[in-house]
């Protein structure tokens, strides 16, 4: 009986490594789709981190790392290709001779959505991998978005436009209702899950199979701002949003189950503060475990490596680390994760470790 519908995990998801050239024009291909939504770090060099997608269009940056508004520069990614992107000569994204990792997600859907109180401007969704990408104007009001993607939203990160403002990230490991009070974090810092009294989220009943919720707080809804949401929905051998419990010891660390071989895992520390968000994947790291190599969404620090940091196995991770960002004893922490391979696919072929 077949794990996942989804067989080839990189026609949604993919890492793609590539080196800089300098030049106006340097087209980025091997992705194997279009990609709705890239990630770009420079590994050789402490610039931003670089989010583009094509609902806001090309050559419109924003950085993970801070809470700048958004900016419009040509030497930014200037097209969204069949098989990747083309980039201009920004050093953040095409210095020469440097290396760069580019993560890249699938949209797809353009068209027909309905209901919520806000209508998106723009949106690009994939109910098959549970990601979308929506652009929307804020009214000050607690508000509804429809998202299309069929299941209720376990991850959203938001980031207003206009003005400087932090990202804004919910997840139901760390939002918990109670009088309209909920937990939120923030990607560009390292503070600890904070309550803000519904005012970023909402009403909580709002995240749902149709739709997610925001509510009055500039962070996400000042009436008259422009926003881009990034929402994820964890898709049985393909993706997965979790939380687990650190224990402090290396060798006794924890198994976090993902029922996938992941190829990309991202974690953060909820329960205290300067922690950083970590980012591993399988194209940056050796053939085999450990993985050792992270990047961080909050900094604009070059790659880091460790020796022994985390194993990537046939049906989830396992850190190696006593590191605080990932593995301190009795500290909780939220993670997602996207697929190289189902743990079973509809061939009945199990995965393997690295």
């Amino acid at each position: 009986m077949a794990y996942t519908t989804i067989n080839k995990s990189t026609a949604h998801f993919n890492t793609k490594l590539y080196t800089g050239n300098g030049s106006t024009s340097h087209g980025i291909t091997g992705v194997g789709f279009k990609p709705d939504w890239v990630w770009i770090k420079n590994r050789s060099n402490s610039y931003n981190n670089a989010f583009y997608d094509a609902v806001r269009g090309v050559t419109k940056f924003i950085s993970s790392n801070n809470p700048n508004d958004e900016e419009t520069n040509a030497n930014e990614l200037t097209a969204f290709g069949a098989d990747g992107f083309t980039t201009s000569n920004a050093d953040r994204t095409n210095k020469n001779n440097d290396s760069f990792v580019s993560w890249n997600w699938k949209g797809g859907t353009t068209s027909g959505l309905s209901g919520g109180s806000i209508t998106p401007s723009g949106y690009s969704y994939n109910a098959t991998s549970g990601f979308g990408v929506y652009k929307y104007t804020g009214n000050g009001s607690n508000a509804t978005i429809t998202h299309g993607l069929g299941k209720v939203p376990q991850l959203v990160i938001i980031k207003r436009l206009n003005a400087d403002e932090d990202w804004c990230v919910f997840t139901y490991d760390v939002t918990v209702a109670y009088n309209n009070a909920y937990n939120y974090l923030e990607l560009n810092t390292t503070v600890a899950k904070t309550g803000d009294g519904g005012a970023r989220w909402g009403v909580y009943q709002n995240f749902n199979a149709n739709t997610f919720g925001i509510g009055t707080d500039n962070g996400t809804n000042a009436n008259g701002s422009t926003y881009v949401a990034y929402v994820f929905t964890s898709i049985q051998g393909f993706s997965k949003v979790g939380k687990y419990v650190g224990t402090g010891s290396a060798t006794a660390s924890p198994f976090i189950y993902t029922g996938f071989k992941p190829a990309f895992v991202m974690a953060k520390k909820t329960n205290e503060a300067n922690t950083a968000w970590i980012i591993l994947d399988n194209k940056r790291a050796n053939s085999s475990n450990p993985i050792g190599v992270r990047m961080f969404a909050n900094l604009n620090a070059t790659e880091s490596t460790s020796s022994n940091y985390c194993d990537f196995l046939s049906n989830g991770f396992k850190f190696r680390t006593t590191d605080n960002n990932a593995n301190d004893t009795n500290d909780n922490y939220i993670y997602m994760a996207f697929a190289e391979a189902p743990l079973v696919g509809t061939n009945n072929v199990p995965a393997t470790a690295r």
